[in-house]
């Protein structure tokens, strides 16, 4: 027998995936209300952090100096974050689905978490004009007070980041080991917020693996 044996499967995940300001974590959280259905922001990860354990210091000794988390150690914080979820039984991945919002954030975090999550579908939150992307961020940023985040810079700088380092995620889960099915869902993110969350999950409910985890009895 292993020393280590692996005590969970791949969990079974929806991922909400699009540009800074195109709702995604606003859908997560209302996917997230639904039965059989467990949210989990990469904001999430950071916020319920111990400073305390190896990982939590491993993340201190980048976030001191200022410096990005580099994607494995984000992987293993976010490991880590949702195990102790299956544990206390606040995530059931033997009936839930796992919904992701901002993880993974590039490539090389989706390849890490390869292991761990058995993608079902992306939803990619289209929101082509870029102008109504910066004006929902500096909304929010006011909304929250966090003023320097409403800089035209800094909106530009994440938009810009996004598309350099985040977007190629699209083309990872259309080619490769997943060229064949159809795992984007493209989502009009322009539109009001009810319409999106009724668009994913008309998407959602035609799905056999939906069809098959509603037919178990709770």
């Amino acid at each position: 027998m292993s020393a280590n044996p692996k005590p969970f499967e791949r969990f079974r995940t929806f991922l909400m995936f699009g540009a800074p300001g195109s709702g995604k974590g606003t859908q997560g959280k209302v996917l997230g209300t639904i039965p059989r259905f467990h949210h989990m922001a990469c904001g999430d990860v950071f916020r319920s952090l111990d400073t305390r354990t190896s990982l939590g210091q491993e993340f201190v000794a980048f976030s001191s100096r200022g410096q990005l988390v580099p994607d494995e150690t984000t992987v293993k914080l976010w490991r880590a974050n949702i195990r102790d979820r299956v544990t206390t039984h606040q995530f059931k991945p033997d009936i839930d689905f796992l919904v992701l919002d901002g993880i993974p954030r590039n490539v090389e975090q989706a390849k890490f978490m390869e292991q761990d999550i058995d993608v079902v579908q992306v939803f990619h939150l289209s929101c082509p004009d870029r102008s109504e992307l910066a004006r929902r961020l500096r909304k929010r940023a006011l909304k929250e007070n966090r003023f320097d985040d409403a800089n035209e810079e800094v909106i530009a700088k994440r938009i810009r980041t996004y598309e350099e380092e985040s977007k190629p995620i699209l083309d990872y889960y259309s080619t490769g080991i997943y060229e064949g099915r159809q795992m984007v869902t493209d989502v009009d993110a322009s539109q009001p917020p009810a319409k999106v969350v009724l668009d994913v999950l008309s998407r959602i409910m035609e799905l056999d693996v939906w069809k098959e985890r509603e037919k178990v009895r709770v």
